[in-house]
């Protein structure tokens, strides 16, 4: 039995007043008749005229963009970037707010989700509820900071020229600049030029180096461009076959630096995207485990070996440190940038299976950074039953920070002290680090 055609409603329009922020980069509103919005382009307080852009009369909900600001809050400003706005690119969440409201917004989206899924006030989390800013990013109104050193373009089919995707859309919105890439990421040109055949363009400029490199992802059976752009730069390739990234010319990897360390990053393999942001966090967690010599400890999803590496430092030749990464490049990076540690270990594999095998049952000190997804409910329960005594919890997703906070607090761990970072301004993620330890009995 065919279920009945649904009664569209994108393209309707109401006036609203906004309420809150919500996780996600828009903020929450209500039609005169009670259904729920998410509205993109506004801000907390504002009178509107929304249009509904996803959605019908069954939905739970509807998403809207703001197209008519009636009542503009204090906090609003012109975008500055030209691409931003209603049903144009979707790379930037708060384009239309002062830099400092950014943050506020941000700290507020925290605090609901510390409320609402593990049942904490900032107090209670050891938060003084801001979100700081990466040094040198606290900017007038008006101002961007250019801080985007990777950057995933999309490449129009018709035109062949680079852009970035609409918010919740496969199309591009062709751009001639992106006002949040790192310098290193503009001078390579990429929007001047036209990239017929190709599917798509991620641009890293290393922070560590002058390393700059672009990996191209051709369409089925395109043939790859000669590229030539206005600055020295590697060149890889996506396999159409096997999804792999290989090379083309140059180095198959950048050099980033932090800690006093460098790091060789390859195949497009994750690194920090704000140039403060390694430095940043490594000094976020180091300040909470505070290492000590001899000290044993795991570094959960290592990628690299960033926080391995800063551990290892403070552990001394005495301690020793395991690492978990599932991808196999970033494993092979990890275990050349560490090389100089004779007691520190990678391991390749998924955390929730890698652990379990390696037969630990107690540890130090451990650092998490796990993927948007988190870290979920047995992999807490089973780093608790490890007795550390200091857990640094490193996440770029507040709902997926809290529910695992929640989850350790039934395993028998307290947050001591969390941190918020604005390590991707103009959007709507955020970093935090949270630093965990055991709760003592009868306290």
């Amino acid at each position: 039995m065919q279920a009945e055609p649904k009664n569209s409603l994108v393209g309707e329009e109401y006036e609203v007043e906004v309420g809150p922020v919500a996780h996600g980069g828009h903020c929450i509103a209500r039609t005169a008749e009670g259904r729920v919005l998410f509205v993109r382009h506004t801000l907390p307080g504002e009178k509107v005229v929304v249009r509904v852009t996803e959605g019908d009369e069954s939905s739970r909900f509807l998403r809207a963009d703001a197209v008519t600001v009636l009542e503009p809050s204090k906090d609003r400003v012109t975008a500055p970037c030209p691409y931003s706005g209603p049903g144009r690119c979707g790379g930037c969440d708060w384009q239309h707010a002062k830099p400092g409201a950014q943050r506020r917004l941000k700290g507020e989206v925290i605090a609901e989700q510390l409320k609402r899924l593990a049942g904490l006030t900032p107090e209670e989390a050891g938060w003084d509820g801001t979100v700081m800013p990466a040094e040198g990013d606290k900017l007038p109104a008006g101002e961007v900071p250019q801080w985007r050193t990777r950057v995933q373009y999309a490449v129009d089919a018709e035109s062949g020229r680079a852009g970035l995707r609409r918010h919740r859309s496969h199309e591009v919105e062709p751009i001639d600049h992106c006002m949040i890439a790192a310098a290193g990421v503009s001078d390579l040109g990429i929007e001047q030029r036209g990239w017929a055949g190709m599917e798509s363009i991620e641009a890293i400029a290393a922070t560590g180096s002058q390393d700059r490199q672009v990996i191209l992802t051709p369409r089925p059976g395109a043939r790859l461009p000669i590229v030539e752009l206005d600055q020295p730069v590697s060149v890889m390739r996506v396999g159409e076959k096997d999804g792999g990234v290989h090379r083309v010319h140059g180095r198959p990897f950048v050099r980033e630096r932090a800690d006093g360390r460098t790091y060789r990053v390859g195949s497009g393999g994750f690194w920090q995207v704000h140039p403060k942001a390694a430095d940043t966090l490594v000094t976020a967690v180091m300040q909470g485990l505070l290492p000590r010599k001899g000290e044993t400890a795991l570094d959960l999803y290592c990628g690299v070996g960033l926080f391995a590496g800063a551990i290892a430092d403070r552990v001394g030749a005495e301690g020793a440190v395991l690492g978990i990464e599932s991808s196999k490049r970033a494993v092979e990076d990890a275990r050349h940038n560490l090389a100089a540690f004779d007691r520190v270990r990678i391991e390749q594999g998924k955390v929730e299976s890698v652990l379990p095998r390696t037969g630990i049952t107690e540890v130090d000190v451990i650092v998490l950074d796990p993927p948007r997804a988190g870290a979920g409910k047995a992999t807490v329960r089973h780093l608790a039953a490890l007795g550390a005594r200091r857990i640094a919890y490193v996440a770029c997703d507040p709902a997926a920070l809290a529910r695992d906070l929640g989850y350790f607090r039934e395993s028998g761990y307290r947050v001591r002290m969390l941190r918020a970072f604005d390590l991707f301004p103009m959007t709507h993620h955020v970093e935090c680090v949270a630093v965990l330890e055991p709760v003592v009995k009868g306290s």
